[in-house]
């Protein structure tokens, strides 16, 4: 018999995602039952796929580094409403970030050619049902980030940071793609406990779903597969919070006219 594969994802079907992220504080799901649970088709989340090649740098990196791109968009989702929120600065405390908190990030916004499509609604609205089955239904504030981290100097770095939590209820990443790259895996650790579980997402449109209060989360560095040839992986990262958004009792959190532009 073939031993299994240590680096795959727990995939759970559709109909067991409320209650595999009730029990163990993740749940993953493979991309066919993503359609199932958005009740959508591999067209209509392709359809989102382009969007990824128009994200500006993201110049706020502190360790130097040139291989993360990034957009940023926050909403308030309350059931099946899903309302836009204007431009506002991305921002986190230094509890949870330890390298870029406490500091308000501003980011291109997100794009009509993510914003336009159908799938990027149903996303946020079947995201949120979840984190509303986790912690009982209520208004959701939602902050979306499409990323793309490729190997630019030799390697990149999804998580900078480190093993983390977010300050939220809901963290949901969606692999998009993975292009010429080794590495990549994503690990899971019980906040306040010893267990952990380590798998890499190799599927694009399969989703790693976490409760932030019970769980710390990483990903560890990208490379080329091909010395010299650059590689990339693609994700969307939604958020949701109840009770607001991070940073909204700090001064400054919403953009004004003009918001500023990170130096270089």
């Amino acid at each position: 018999m073939r031993a299994p594969n240590p680096s795959a994802p727990p995939a759970v079907a559709a109909d067991q995602l409320d209650a595999t992220l009730a029990r163990q504080g993740y749940a993953v799901l493979g991309a066919t039952a993503v359609r199932d649970w958005l009740g959508l088709d591999a067209a209509a989340l392709e359809a989102l796929r382009p969007a990824w090649e128009d994200l500006p740098a993201d110049r706020y990196l502190k360790d130097g580094g040139r291989y993360r791109r990034r957009r940023h968009g926050c909403f308030i989702v309350d059931g099946e409403a899903v309302q836009p929120v204007p431009p506002r600065a991305h921002y986190q405390p230094l509890e949870y970030n330890a390298l870029h908190g406490g500091m308000r990030r501003w980011f291109a916004p997100l794009t009509d050619a993510l914003l336009g499509q159908p799938a990027s609604t149903r996303l946020l609205q079947r995201t949120a049902a979840v984190a509303s089955a986790l912690k009982g239904a209520r208004r959701w504030y939602v902050e979306a980030h499409p990323f793309r981290i490729d190997t630019t100097g030799g390697i990149g770095r999804p998580t900078p940071e480190g093993a983390h939590r977010d300050g939220v209820d809901l963290v949901a990443v969606f692999l998009v793609a993975r292009h010429g790259i080794k590495g990549g895996e994503s690990r899971v650790f019980e906040a306040d406990g010893p267990n952990g579980q380590r798998f890499t997402l190799t599927e694009p449109w399969s989703v790693l779903l976490l409760d932030d209060a019970r769980v710390i989360h990483e990903t560890t560095p990208i490379q080329p597969l091909v010395e010299g040839q650059l590689g990339w992986r693609d994700t969307l990262v939604l958020t949701y919070r109840a009770g607001g958004f991070l940073g909204d009792d700090e001064a400054g959190a919403v953009a004004p006219a003009s918001a500023p532009a990170p130096r270089a």
